[in-house]
């Protein structure tokens, strides 16, 4: 099948880098828009929740991979993940631990349900409406697995920001040397690292927003998205440009 029809980009170092701070808006946005702007979580849920759905509309309707279109979603995926999981936390008071079973399983779950359906899990074959759908769906639950997954390392069991990051960096480092060296299963490492991403963003967003008092940085949520989010638009636009060369021969042989 051919690159260019895929709906998800590939998998590089600028995917990785854009996928980690994406996880960190996603912690400090919710934080900045529930609590900075007192909308709370509730309204907050709601707002976003209503983007999110119209990033997706878009998403589905352009049927291939647009970097603006689909960062937009990954980012807006975030946000909605860590409201969901600390609405559940914080409003029906459901433990963390609780809260990393239910969205683990819900994750396992789909997994299920797309390899049993499409026979992969893998996203350089994402060309169907179907395969997207079953692709957001776990995205979303990576995203809300990873928050609950981060406040439990972090704040549940007391390690603080710093050691959780490094823990999980260190987890995504071992699974990427058993990739390289030990020949581990590309789509079972991918799929591994790719939850991973999220406790880390997640630890490495509350490291630098959070005050000092609380073992953070103390760049403040406003700071920390803004610093986050130039980053990404930068990355990107610079992708954006490449997809655009990739897709002239294609255009001009027509």
């Amino acid at each position: 099948m051919n690159k260019l029809l895929n709906r998800v980009p590939e998998v590089t170092l600028f995917f990785w880098l854009i996928k980690i701070m994406a996880t960190t808006v996603g912690e400090t946005a919710a934080d900045f828009l529930s609590a900075t702007l007192n909308l709370g979580l509730g309204m907050t849920s709601y707002i976003m929740g209503g983007l999110l759905v119209v990033a997706l509309l878009i998403q589905f309707k352009l049927k291939r991979y647009v970097p603006s279109s689909y960062w937009l979603v990954v980012v807006l995926v975030s946000i909605v993940g860590t409201l969901i999981t600390d609405r559940l936390v914080d409003e029906a008071g459901v433990s963390l631990v609780t809260t990393s079973i239910i969205f683990g399983a819900a994750l396992i779950a789909t997994f299920a349900l797309w390899y049993a359906s499409e026979k992969t899990l893998s996203i350089h074959s994402i060309y169907t409406a179907k395969r997207e759908l079953f692709y957001w769906a776990a995205i979303l639950f990576t995203f809300a697995l990873g928050t609950a997954a981060g406040d439990l390392f972090a704040e549940g069991m007391h390690l603080g920001y710093a050691p959780s990051a490094l823990i999980f960096g260190g987890a995504i480092a071992a699974i990427t040397f058993a990739r390289y060296v030990f020949k581990l299963n590309a789509v079972l490492a991918f799929w591994l690292a790719y939850i991973l991403t999220r406790p880390l963003g997640a630890s490495m967003g509350d490291l630098l927003s959070q005050p000092v008092t609380n073992s953070g940085i103390g760049l403040g949520t406003v700071g920390t998205s803004a610093i986050f989010m130039a980053v990404i638009m930068s990355l990107v636009s610079y992708i954006s440009l490449q997809r655009k060369r990739q897709l002239l021969p294609a255009s001009t042989t027509k």
